[in-house]
C-alpha cells in the first residue's frame, strides 16, 4: 500500500498536470477561432478555381497537346504521396489517422507493382512513415516556427511537386490531409493533385446558366498553363489550412479529456488518501488505547 507521502505527492503531480492540459486547451480554443476564420475564407476561392478549370478542362483533356498537369504523363507506374501532418503531437489522433492512410496506401500500391515516393510535410508524419518506409522518403518540408500560414508558406511545397514533375520523378500525385468538420470531427482526405482531379461540370454547384457558349480570350489551353499551376498551389495551401484548423479542433477535444481524466483520477488518489489516512489513523488510535489497557 502506498504511504501518506506517496499519494500526497501523486496528487500534486496530476494537479500539475492538469494544469498544463487545461492551459493548452484553452490555447489550443483561442487558435482554432482564427484557423477556422482561415478556412471559411479560403474555401470559396479554391472551389471557384475548381469549378472554372473543370468547365475548362472537360473540352481539353481529350484533345492532343493538353497540359501535362491536367492529363498526366499517360502511365500510372510512380506515384508520389505528398503526405501533410502537424510539427507537434498532443492532439490525438490527428497524425496517426493520416499516416496510417498513407501506410495502408502505400502496401496496396507497391502490391500492385507501382513505386511509391513519399514527401513529408510536417514532422510528425515523417517520424511515422520513417520506421517502415524511409528509403521511400524523398524529402520533408517543415512548417515549424509559423505563427500563421500564408499562401507564400504553400509556395515551397508546390514549386518541389512541380519540379519533381517535370523531371519525370512520378506519374500521380496524391495529397493527404485531414479536412475540417467541426471541432470534434475532422475527415481524412485524398486528393489526387496530378493528374488535376477536377469536379464534373455537370455536379458543380452555381446559377444555372442554361446553354451559354464562352469564348475565352486568351484560348483555353493558354489559360489551362497559367492556371493549372496556380491550381496545385491553392489546393496545397487550402490542405495546408484544413489541418491547422483540424489539428487544432483535435488538440482541444484531447486536452479536454486529459483534463477531464486528470481530475477523475485526483478524486481516486483523494478518497485512497482519505481512505489511508483515517486507517493509520485508527490503527495508531487501536495501538494507544491497547498500550493502556496494558497498563
Amino acid at each position: 500500500m502506498a504511504s501518506l507521502k506517496d499519494l500526497r505527492t501523486r496528487i500534486g503531480t496530476v494537479k500539475s498536470t492538469q494544469k498544463i492540459t487545461r492551459a493548452m486547451q484553452m490555447v489550443a480554443a483561442s487558435k482554432l477561432r482564427r484557423a477556422q476564420d482561415a478556412v471559411e475564407a479560403a474555401r470559396p476561392y479554391a472551389q471557384r478555381m475548381e469549378r472554372m478549370l473543370g468547365s475548362l478542362g472537360s473540352s481539353m483533356a481529350e484533345q492532343e497537346g493538353a497540359p501535362p498537369l491536367l492529363v498526366g504523363t499517360g502511365k500510372d507506374e510512380t506515384h508520389l504521396l505528398v503526405v501533410a501532418t502537424g510539427e507537434r503531437g498532443l492532439c490525438g489522433a490527428f497524425n496517426s489517422s493520416i499516416a496510417r492512410a498513407a501506410r495502408a496506401d502505400i502496401r496496396k500500391l507497391q502490391a500492385e507493382g507501382k513505386k511509391v515516393k513519399v514527401l513529408c510535410v510536417g514532422r510528425k508524419g515523417r517520424d511515422v512513415l520513417r520506421r517502415e518506409y524511409n528509403d521511400l522518403i524523398i524529402d520533408t518540408i517543415e512548417l515549424t516556427g509559423i505563427r500563421r500560414l500564408a499562401f507564400t508558406d504553400a509556395q515551397p511545397i508546390a514549386v518541389e511537386i512541380l519540379d519533381l514533375f517535370e523531371a519525370g520523378e512520378f506519374d500521380v500525385c496524391t495529397l493527404y490531409f485531414n479536412a475540417f468538420k467541426s471541432v470534434i470531427s475532422q475527415v481524412l482526405t485524398r486528393r489526387q493533385l496530378i493528374p488535376a482531379s477536377l469536379p464534373d461540370v455537370d455536379d458543380q454547384c452555381g446559377p444555372d446558366l442554361g446553354d451559354a457558349i464562352y469564348d475565352y480570350e486568351p484560348d483555353e489551353e493558354e489559360i489551362l498553363v497559367e492556371l493549372l499551376p496556380r491550381n496545385l498551389r491553392v489546393q496545397v495551401y487550402q490542405a495546408l489550412l484544413e489541418n491547422a484548423a483540424s489539428e487544432q479542433g483535435a488538440r482541444m477535444s484531447a486536452m479536454d479529456n486529459a483534463t477531464r481524466n486528470a481530475g477523475d483520477m485526483i478524486d481516486k488518489l483523494t478518497l485512497n488518501y482519505n481512505r489511508t489516512r483515517q486507517a493509520q489513523i485508527t490503527s495508531e488510535l487501536i495501538e494507544i488505547i491497547s498500550g493502556a489497557e496494558a497498563l
